[in-house]
C-alpha cells in the first residue's frame, strides 16, 4: 500500500539549454513549433491550462519535444464536450482569481492582472516561446520587474523579420496574433497554430501571403456575409477573368450545411460558382441538396435518393448523377428527371461543353462516354497493361481533352492522365493516389498529404510548370477506394472543400465512453479486428502520399505495430487466430489467406467479384461472409472448403458489414432498403424472415462473443446496443445508446471492435477535432 510516483526519464537537452546557443533554425523551429503546439492543443482539450509555458519546461529529445512541468496546471472547462469522449474532470477551484502564478518573462496580460487563465493565456507564451526559438531573443525584457510587466502591457515586440530577414513573412503574423494584448484577438486555439505552423513548414508563405483564415461553425449571419462575399467574387471573375488578387488577399469562409444533415462525400460547384449541390442525409433520408450561395435557401430535389457522383451541365441549369445503377439527369427547373444509361457505380462524370458526358460506369474498368440526351455508352478510355480501374474524368473547356485518375499495378504509374476523345494514348500528369483537377485558364489543383497544391498547368501542350504551391489544408479524402479527395472547383476558380484529418488513434473505451488506454501510434486508420485472443488488432492504413492501403497487425500490449500485407484491405481473423483473410490490392482484387506467424505464402481463396471484400467468418471456420460492390453494395458468402461463392443478399439496396451470429445461425447487416440505412438479422442459412434491430438509423453493425447483444452506430454518432435472444427463434429489445462517439457517422469502414466480454472497446478515434460536417470556400488563392 505503498504510494509512488512514476516518471518517463528523457534524454535531451531543454529548448532554453538550446537557445542559448543561439536562435533555431527556420525548419527545426517550425518542426518543434509544431510539436509544442499539437501537445498544448491535447491539454487543453482535457480541460487543463499549463500557465508556465517556457522554454525550460521544454524538453527535446531524439524523438522531438516533449512539454513538461504542469504544476501550475490549472483546470477549465473542455471546449465542445458534445462532440469528445467522455473524460474524467480535473479537480477545479485549484488557486483563485487573483493569484498571479507563473514566469514573468512569458505572462499573458491577463496572468499579470491576476485574471482567470484559459487556452489562450498559453497561447501568448506559446508565441513567446516562438518568438524566441525564432530570433534567439526574449520578446519582452525590462530592467526590473516593474519594467518588464509594463512592456508586456503595452509593447509589441520587433517583428520576427528585423532579427532574421530569411524568416517567412507568415510566421510574423502567427506570433503577433499569439502575442496580442486582448485573449478575443488571438489564435483561439492551438489546433489552430499547429495548422498555420505546418501550413508554412509545406512552402504555404513562400510568396509572403497571409494564411487562411481560421473558420467557425456560422451563424445564419455569417452565411449570408459568406454568401454576398462569394457573389461578388463571382461577378468580379465574370467581369475580368483576372482580378485583383494580390490586393483582395486570400479569403476562406464556412458554408454550414442545415441542421442535422449529414453531409455523404459527393458535392460539386456549378461552373459559374453561384450554387453548391451536395449530397446530405436528413430525417433518415439521402437526397441532393442545393445550396444558392447568394442566399440561404437549400432546396432538396425530390427523386434523387441514394445518388452519388454529382456533377453540373455546362450551362448551369441540369445535374447528372448515378443512383441505383442508372446515370440520371434532372432539370433544376422543372425537377423532372430523365435515365441517361446503365451505371452500376459512381465514381465520377463530367460534362462537356459538346454535349458529351463522361461516367465511370463500371465498378473495374475504363470511362464511357454517352451523350446527354441519353444512349448506349460507349468505352471512351482502354485499360493498358497494369491498370486496374479508371475514374473521375474531367472534361477541359474545348470538349475533346479531359483528365482522368488511372489505378495501377504500381504507385509510379498511378495518378492523373491526360487523354483526348476519339485519340489512343495519354499522358501522365502527376503521380498521386487521387485525381487533380483543372481550374480554367491555366492551373491543376490537386492534394498531397492532405495539402491542397496548385501547379502551372498549360492546356496545350499538357505540360506543367514550375513547382506545385500550398493552397491550404488540410483537405479530407474521401470514403475508402474512391480515389478523391474532397474539393470542387468553378470555372471562374472559386473552390470548395471538405477540411478534416484522416489521422487516427486508437483507443480502448468502456460503456460510458470514457477513454481507458491509447494504443499504438497514430495513423488513417480504419477497418478494426480484433483477434480472438483480443491481444493483437488488425487494421487498414492509407498511404497520406500515394492513398495506397495496407493492412497492419498491432500487438496491443507491445504497442508494436508490424505491416501484414501491402497492398492491402480489410483484415478478418480466422477463428484459431492463426491467419487473416483480407483483400488483396496488388496486380488484381481478390480475397486471400495468410498465416499470421510462420509461412508467408498467401493463398487466394476463389473470391474475385467486383472488389469484394471480407467482413467475417463463421465461428466453425467454413463460411465467409463479404461484400460485393456492383450496381449496389450485395452480401456474398463463400464455403471456404472449396464451392463456389454465392449471393447471399442481392437487390436493389445497398446491403453492408455482414457479421455471424457466433453459433453461426444468424447474421447481422445493415441495408438501406427503409429509406436509410437501419440493422437487419437474418437466418443463415437464409430465409424469407428478416428482423429489424435499429429504428432511427443504424451502421456498422457487429455481434458480442456471447451473441446476446448487438452492437451498431446511429445516424447521431452514438454507439448503441440492443440486448437479444437468438436461439431456435429470434427476438430483440429496443436499442439503447451507450455513449456519443466522435467517428464519422456515414462512413462504411468499421472504426470499433467490441472485447469479448462487451464491457470495452476498441475505436479509432480522430487525433485532431476537425469539424467534418461543413464546407470552407476558398477565394483569390491565385498566385500567377
Amino acid at each position: 500500500e505503498t504510494e509512488y510516483l512514476v516518471m518517463e526519464l528523457l534524454e535531451g537537452e531543454t529548448l532554453s539549454e538550446r537557445l542559448a546557443r543561439g536562435p533555431l533554425p527556420v525548419e527545426q523551429m517550425l518542426r518543434f513549433g509544431q510539436q509544442i503546439a499539437d501537445a498544448l492543443d491535447k491539454a487543453h482539450r482535457q480541460g487543463i491550462v499549463h500557465r508556465d509555458l517556457k522554454p525550460a519546461n521544454v524538453m527535446i529529445t531524439k524523438s522531438g519535444v516533449k512539454l513538461l512541468d504542469f504544476g501550475l496546471a490549472k483546470a477549465m472547462a473542455a471546449p465542445n464536450p458534445q462532440s469528445s469522449l467522455t473524460a474524467l474532470p480535473t479537480q477545479q477551484g485549484l488557486t483563485q482569481e487573483g493569484t498571479i502564478l507563473g514566469t514573468f518573462q512569458y505572462m499573458a496580460p491577463e496572468q499579470l492582472e491576476g485574471k482567470e487563465a484559459d487556452a489562450r493565456t498559453d497561447i501568448f507564451a506559446f508565441g513567446a516561446v516562438l518568438y524566441e526559438m525564432a530570433t534567439g531573443k526574449k520578446a519582452f525584457s525590462g530592467a526590473s520587474q516593474a519594467s518588464l510587466i509594463s512592456a508586456i502591457m503595452q509593447n509589441d515586440p520587433p517583428p520576427i523579420s528585423s532579427a532574421q530577414p530569411m524568416s517567412p513573412a507568415a510566421l510574423d503574423r502567427v506570433v503577433k496574433t499569439c502575442l496580442a494584448k486582448d485573449p478575443e484577438d488571438r489564435w483561439q486555439s492551438a489546433a489552430d497554430i499547429k495548422r498555420e505552423l505546418r501550413w508554412i513548414a509545406e512552402g504555404g508563405a513562400q510568396a509572403g501571403a497571409a494564411a487562411a483564415i481560421p473558420a467557425r461553425r456560422a451563424s445564419w449571419l455569417s452565411w449570408v456575409i459568406a454568401a454576398v462575399a462569394i457573389l461578388i467574387a463571382g461577378g468580379l471573375a465574370l467581369r475580368a477573368r483576372r482580378p485583383a488578387v494580390a490586393s483582395a488577399g486570400r479569403l476562406q469562409l464556412s458554408i454550414v450545411p442545415p441542421q442535422r444533415t449529414l453531409l455523404m462525400d459527393f458535392f460539386a460547384l456549378s461552373p459559374d460558382g453561384g450554387r453548391l449541390a451536395f449530397v446530405g442525409i436528413s430525417g433518415g433520408k439521402s437526397l441532393v441538396r442545393v445550396r444558392d450561395l447568394a442566399s440561404e435557401e437549400v432546396r432538396s430535389l425530390p427523386g434523387t435518393d441514394s445518388a452519388e457522383n454529382l456533377f453540373w451541365s455546362p450551362d448551369n441549369r441540369s445535374l447528372g448523377f448515378v443512383a441505383r445503377g442508372k446515370l440520371r439527369r434532372i432539370d433544376l427547373a422543372t425537377g423532372s428527371i430523365d435515365v441517361l444509361c446503365d451505371a452500376e457505380l459512381g465514381r465520377g462524370g463530367s460534362w462537356g461543353s459538346t454535349g458529351e458526358i463522361l461516367v465511370t460506369a463500371k465498378a473495374a474498368g475504363a470511362i464511357y462516354r454517352v451523350h446527354a440526351s441519353g444512349g448506349t455508352p460507349v468505352a471512351a478510355t482502354t485499360l493498358e497493361k497494369g491498370d486496374l480501374l479508371h475514374r473521375w474524368p474531367q472534361f477541359l473547356p474545348d470538349g475533346r481533352r479531359f483528365l482522368f485518375f488511372v489505378r495501377t499495378e504500381k504507385p509510379e504509374t498511378t495518378g492523373t492522365y491526360l487523354a483526348s476523345l476519339g485519340e489512343s494514348g495519354r499522358k501522365l500528369l502527376i503521380r498521386n493516389g487521387a485525381v487533380g483537377l483543372f481550374v480554367s485558364p491555366d492551373t491543376l489543383l490537386y492534394v498531397r498529404s492532405e495539402s491542397l497544391l496548385a501547379q502551372r498547368f498549360e492546356p496545350q501542350s499538357g505540360q506543367l510548370r514550375g513547382e506545385p504551391e500550398t493552397v491550404t489544408r488540410p483537405v479530407m479524402r474521401a470514403e475508402i477506394g474512391s480515389y478523391r479527395d474532397l474539393f470542387a472547383v468553378s470555372d471562374n476558380g472559386i473552390v470548395v472543400f471538405r477540411p478534416g484529418s484522416g489521422e487516427r488513434r486508437l483507443a480502448w473505451v468502456d460503456r460510458r465512453g470514457n477513454v481507458l488506454k491509447t494504443v499504438g501510434p497514430p495513423g488513417a486508420i480504419m477497418n478494426l479486428s480484433l483477434s480472438p485472443d483480443e491481444h493483437k488488432v488488425g487494421f487498414t492504413v492509407r498511404a497520406a502520399e500515394t492513398g495506397e492501403f495496407a493492412v497492419w497487425v498491432l500487438d496491443l500490449e507491445k504497442e508494436v505495430a508490424t505491416p501484414f500485407a501491402e497492398p492491402g484491405f480489410m483484415a478478418v481473423w480466422t477463428p484459431d487466430g492463426s491467419a487473416i483473410i483480407y483483400r488483396s490490392e496488388g496486380s488484381r482484387y481478390e480475397i486471400r489467406r495468410k498465416a499470421v506467424r510462420g509461412d508467408p505464402k498467401e493463398e487466394a481463396i476463389g473470391v474475385v467479384d467486383s472488389f469484394a471484400t471480407p467482413h467475417d467468418i463463421s465461428s466453425d471456420g467454413r463460411y465467409l461472409l463479404y461484400n460485393r460492390m456492383g450496381g449496389n453494395f450485395d452480401v456474398g458468402v463463400k464455403d471456404l472448403r472449396g464451392r463456389v461463392p454465392q449471393i447471399l443478399l442481392g437487390s436493389a439496396f445497398d446491403e453492408r458489414s455482414p457479421h455471424f451470429s457466433p453459433d453461426g445461425r444468424w447474421f447481422v447487416y445493415n441495408s438501406d432498403e427503409p429509406g436509410q440505412s437501419e440493422v437487419f438479422v437474418r437466418r443463415f442459412p437464409m430465409t424469407d424472415e428478416k428482423w429489424q434491430i435499429s429504428t432511427g438509423g443504424g451502421q456498422q453493425p457487429s455481434w458480442s462473443r456471447d451473441g446476446k447483444e448487438i452492437f451498431f452506430l446511429d445516424q447521431d454518432g452514438r454507439l448503441c446496443a440492443a440486448r437479444v435472444e437468438a436461439g431456435a427463434t429470434f427476438s430483440s429489445q429496443p436499442p439503447q445508446a451507450l455513449f456519443r462517439t466522435t467517428m464519422r457517422v456515414n462512413a462504411v469502414s468499421i472504426q470499433y471492435a467490441a472485447s469479448a466480454d462487451g464491457q470495452r472497446f476498441l475505436m479509432a478515434i480522430p487525433t485532431q477535432d476537425f469539424d467534418s460536417e461543413v464546407f470552407r470556400v476558398l477565394l483569390n488563392w491565385r498566385r500567377w
